[in-house]
């Protein structure tokens, strides 16, 4: 049970990126922007062009289905780039070179990061971040930890989430109860979520309607804040 846990708690993160790639279109680019031509809105198409991008990642097997059995072929896939001589087992050697290849990737997604923080900083791009840019970014960060504790979020390593607000999502998505989720179920949880958050039905979401869902769920955290405070 707790592998397919596990494994459903990747897929949630593959459905969250519906939500999160519409949240960053306020941000400058990066791979999580959904926002793909840049006009400040998000239109269906695009929130489904990013989400099927982060589903193709995580259906290691190409069935279909987010399941178990890509967690067993995403530790294949690994296994087999770590095996160089292809003879089935792993020396030292091809241990250290695959441990050092981690590593290169981490630094690389690190830098660019960093570099995604400092365009978020730099508001006027001049190629700089100011004192007042700095306290603003500061005030920005702290905002959202207040959110995400509020909410009963956790950060965890690499800026990783709890999984409290994704496994709602998967439960929901997850139609049928097979702990799994399908390309269909997949499709219409974003579909679904692109819908309660486009409020006057444009076909686009808007900055205003992103700052809308924001709100509400806020509410709606802290109306889950105030049951279980009542029932204790």
């Amino acid at each position: 049970m707790k592998k397919i846990t596990l494994t459903l708690s990747a897929a949630a993160l593959a459905l969250g990126i519906g939500g999160a790639g519409v949240a960053m279109a306020d941000q400058h680019g990066g791979k999580g922007n959904a926002d793909a031509n840049g006009d400040g809105v998000v239109s269906l198409q695009e929130m489904k062009a990013k989400s099927d991008e982060r589903f193709a990642r995580m259906d290691a097997n190409s069935d279909g289905v987010l399941n178990a059995e890509d967690r067993t072929a995403k530790r294949a896939e690994r296994f087999a780039a770590a095996d160089t001589n292809n003879d089935g087992e792993l020396s030292q050697a091809e241990m250290t070179t695959a441990r050092e290849a981690r590593n290169e990737e981490r630094a690389a997604r690190r830098a660019e990061r960093q570099a995604r923080r400092f365009e978020r900083l730099d508001t006027d791009n001049s190629g700089g971040v100011s004192e007042a840019e700095m306290a603003a970014g500061r005030e920005a960060r702290q905002e959202a930890r207040g959110e995400r504790r509020g909410g009963g979020e956790r950060a965890g390593r690499g800026g990783r989430r709890g999984g409290d607000r994704m496994m709602r999502m998967l439960r929901q998505a997850d139609t049928n109860g097979d702990q799994a989720v399908s390309r269909a179920e997949f499709d219409n949880a974003i579909e679904e979520r692109f819908a309660s958050m486009d409020a006057d039905n444009s076909g686009t979401i808007t900055a205003e309607e992103r700052q809308a869902a924001r709100e509400a769920r806020r509410a709606e955290r802290q109306e889950r804040r105030q049951e279980r405070n009542g029932s204790r």
